[in-house]
């Protein structure tokens, strides 16, 4: 088989995610045969080097042994039972982990299939703790602008990027929204997430007996263009939070794990969430599992006689499957093993010396980083900050041009980003940066 005869056989079955299949009239698909370290090898013997962790799931690179071989070694035991009354050795390991590496405070764990469906048990936990609770008027939830939890409608709603929430506002529920705290062209980062923060405040003043929890992604708004802000904002909605009974929901689906230059993101803000979502590097991108961690107060809300009927209706069929747990088990233990945060510091470093550069850049408005994310925003106009027409899908030309040098570099809009394994070497560095530097010249001629 051939990448031709492989895009064939798809383009006649399959329909992609995120993707305007009439597209690939003209855009290749490219059916990948292998993958090792932060190389992807297509069936025509092409490579390219995954900037992106194929969807910001793969930590420690494809084909990693450590973890593989803890699947390996897992399936042949156990591939999966019901968790409904049942239990199993792995989910009871990966489940006491959790506790320990995330803030303290948060005592147990629920399980879903995905970040999106993670996102859906937060949602409904909180929602239902406050009914429990005997305070049902709590129902609303606030979001920040520019935001994204998932594309579940549930997740969805409590997102804000248009692209994805626009066409389906009439089935999903209304959230109160908050300015975010994005920091794009601000010098003084703190200073602007402070001045943000009151509208934040202002709102849960006036209505926290409505709201039954913020919902925030920690640190930086992946989904919205990679847009950061500063952890001072997380630290001040933790106080008010708690000043007005109201629930934190911390995202962190995408930044969790060592992406952002601590394990989680909540700890650069010092704070403890009442509900945080876990997925994606969970398992070093090897299988689908999202994990809910919560605390003592909010599972003994839901902790009664049967007949009360205050216990949480929600499962997911392949809740806890042994095989998702081996691989994040195996996922920690080289958090746990190796100076994976360390070197992350160093790898982020070199990362912003080699796109330094592009801060000079003619259609550049900003680079920004925060830990292992770097993102670079094209412009139509550098001095007015003039963003280019979303219709001339300039991040398109940049991509294209990346896998024509063997890199997949996958923009959001006009954002071209860094988001890759943290294996990557400073030279693979370096030529990430040379293939985007080339590809934004060529995307903004």
């Amino acid at each position: 088989m051939n990448n031709r005869q492989l895009m064939q056989r798809d383009l006649s079955v399959l329909w992609h995610p995120c993707t305007q299949m009439k597209d690939h009239e003209q855009l290749p698909v490219i059916p990948i045969k292998s993958g090792k370290g932060v190389w992807l090898e297509d069936f025509d013997g092409n490579r390219y080097l995954d900037a992106v962790s194929s969807w910001w799931v793969n930590a420690f690179g494809h084909s990693n042994p450590i973890i593989s071989n803890a699947i390996k070694q897992q399936v042949d035991t156990l591939e999966h039972v019901i968790l409904a009354g049942f239990s199993h050795e792995p989910i009871i390991e990966l489940s006491e982990k959790l506790v320990e590496i995330t803030p303290e405070g948060l005592t147990r764990a629920f399980y879903a299939d995905n970040g999106s469906a993670g996102i859906e048990v937060a949602l409904k936990m909180s929602f239902q703790y406050w009914k429990n609770a005997g305070k049902p008027k709590k129902q609303r939830f606030v979001n920040l602008a520019n935001s994204y939890h998932g594309e579940t409608l549930g997740a969805l709603a409590v997102g804000d990027v248009e692209l994805y929430k626009d066409i389906f506002e009439p089935i999903i529920l209304k959230p109160l929204t908050a300015p975010s705290p994005d920091c794009f062209l601000q010098d003084d980062w703190e200073a602007h997430s402070l001045k943000q923060f009151e509208a934040m405040e202002a709102l849960l003043a006036e209505r926290h007996e409505e709201i039954c929890a913020v919902i925030i992604e920690p640190l930086i708004q992946c989904a919205g263009g990679m847009r950061m802000y500063h952890p001072i904002y997380i630290t001040k909605l933790r106080e008010a939070c708690d000043a007005y009974d109201v629930h934190l929901i911390a995202d962190e689906i995408a930044v969790g794990f060592g992406r952002t230059g601590t394990l989680f993101a909540c700890e650069q803000a010092q704070i403890t969430p009442d509900f945080m979502c876990l997925s994606k590097a969970l398992t070093g991108g090897f299988l689908p599992m999202c994990a809910v961690l919560t605390t003592e107060k909010v599972y003994e809300a839901f902790y009664h006689d049967y007949d009360t009927l205050k216990g949480f209706l929600h499962s997911h069929s392949y809740t806890g499957n042994p095989l998702a747990c081996a691989a994040a088990l195996a996922t920690i233990s080289i958090f746990q093993s190796e100076p994976v945060i360390e070197n992350n510091r160093m790898l982020a470093a070199h990362m912003k010396r080699a796109t330094a550069h592009l801060s000079d850049h003619a259609h550049v408005a900003e680079v920004r980083q925060t830990g292992m994310v770097l993102a670079i925003e094209m412009v139509q106009d550098k001095a007015r900050k003039t963003a280019y027409d979303w219709k001339q899908r300039r991040g398109m030309r940049v991509y294209q041009h990346a896998l024509s040098r063997g890199a997949l570099l996958r923009p959001l809009g006009n954002v071209v980003y860094m988001m890759p394994p943290y294996v990557i070497t400073p030279d693979e560095i370096d030529f990430l940066a040379t293939v985007a530097t080339e590809g934004i010249d060529i995307a903004t001629r």
